[in-house]
């Protein structure tokens, strides 16, 4: 623990010869602004009196109770808060730096001690002390950042599609700094049928709560796949797993389901309170018509979402994606972006270009996005 200049000082003395503690009082009694000196001849005594307000404690090595390493070993794991400074005699001062060695954060010889370098031993032994738990703290910040990291990545998806089967891209841009979750989600998953299911979702809001609820809804839309369920079946079970995760009863989320026949030439969507896929059909660029299907998840209770049967051909690219592709504003005015935005860019790129269609995004938006993202782009034969 530390203290400002004009704060006075807290110090735990622990010494068993009446002398040498009347010796560290008077010389300490000469400073500007004389610390406040708490003295106990052991180890027993310093157990009762060293709290969190001590910045410092002097520990004598030859205690009744405790002596050399051993004593500073027990003064360590009593004061974790506190600046350790060892007082030793002129024939240990081997012992004095084996103590340094262990965690102590100076050693003065008794004999050698005068006032100011007393004083100063203090202050330093102090600011030493600051300087170690500050670089704990950074450590253990940065382990911890480390452990989350590799634990959001092992909530990732990783598409469960068979090889050449499909072009499959898909794109995370969490909105949150240094974070690889966000509320919005995606995954793919072919199913023993040959069938290629799709999902992304939005969850409302921005924080950790709401990126936890994604990964949640997430893992139980793919298990739920994997079940074989789909449809309004598939969807009142989510709005039931929502219900039951979220935080508030506010919060709500959006998402698109495409399910992709064996034959993939034809796609079954729900777009719940979501916004409208883009379709290329022979060369074609449009928004998916009928959208939405109905409301987003966790607003109304009994819902049917009505299914859109959309076929697709031999040629295709389906792109679904969250609201942060759209919501951008353009040049930081107060119109947005917009789905018939969407569509203007990918008519200027000549199609669905992922990479350069969210740069373009970010760019129109002053290099940022508006919200988190999330885009999976599947396409036949590769054509975009």
């Amino acid at each position: 623990m530390t203290a400002p200049d004009n704060e006075t000082l807290t110090l735990l003395l622990i010494e068993d010869d009446a002398g040498d503690a009347f010796l560290v009082e008077e010389l300490l009694g000469e400073a500007n602004n004389p610390p406040k000196i708490i003295w106990v001849r052991s180890l027993a005594e310093s157990r009762v009196r060293l709290t969190t307000d001590v910045h410092c404690v002097l520990v004598d090595l030859s205690l009744p109770d405790a002596s050399g390493l051993e004593a500073l070993e027990q003064v360590l794991a009593m004061a974790p808060h506190a600046a350790v400074l060892v007082l030793t005699g002129l024939n240990d001062t081997h012992v004095g730096a084996a103590a340094v060695a262990a965690g102590a954060q100076d050693f003065l010889v008794k004999q050698d001690v005068e006032a100011r370098l007393l004083a100063r031993a203090i202050r330093y032994s102090i600011e030493r002390k600051r300087a170690d738990l500050a670089q704990r703290r950074l450590v253990e910040a940065e382990l911890l950042t480390k452990e989350n990291s590799r634990l959001e990545r092992g909530l990732l998806p990783v598409p469960l599609l068979a090889p050449g089967t499909l072009d499959h891209q898909a794109r995370y841009l969490p909105g949150r700094r240094r974070a690889l979750l966000a509320g919005d989600f995606w995954d793919t998953v072919q199913t023993p049928d040959g069938s290629v299911h799709v999902v992304v979702g939005d969850v409302c809001g921005h924080g950790p709560d709401e990126a936890a609820l994604g990964v949640a809804l997430r893992i139980a839309w793919r298990t739920l796949v994997l079940a074989g369920h789909t449809g309004n079946d598939l969807l009142r079970t989510l709005d039931s797993v929502l219900r039951l995760e979220r935080k508030s009863a506010e919060i709500f989320t959006t998402l698109c389901i495409a399910t992709i026949d064996p034959a993939l030439d034809h796609v079954r969507m729900h777009v719940v309170g979501h916004p409208p896929p883009l379709l290329i059909r022979d060369g074609v660029i449009e928004v998916v018509p009928g959208t939405p299907s109905g409301p987003p998840l966790g607003i109304f209770q009994n819902v049917e979402w009505s299914e859109l049967d959309v076929p697709l051909g031999g040629d295709w690219s389906i792109l679904l994606y969250t609201d942060g592709l759209i919501e951008a504003t353009v040049g930081g005015g107060p119109d947005l972006l917009g789905t018939e935005g969407l569509l203007n860019l990918v008519h200027e790129q000549g199609g669905i270009h992922l990479d350069r269609l969210i740069e373009k995004v970010i760019e129109l938006n002053r290099d940022a996005l508006s919200d988190d993202l999330a885009t999976v782009l599947i396409s036949r034969n590769g054509k975009r």
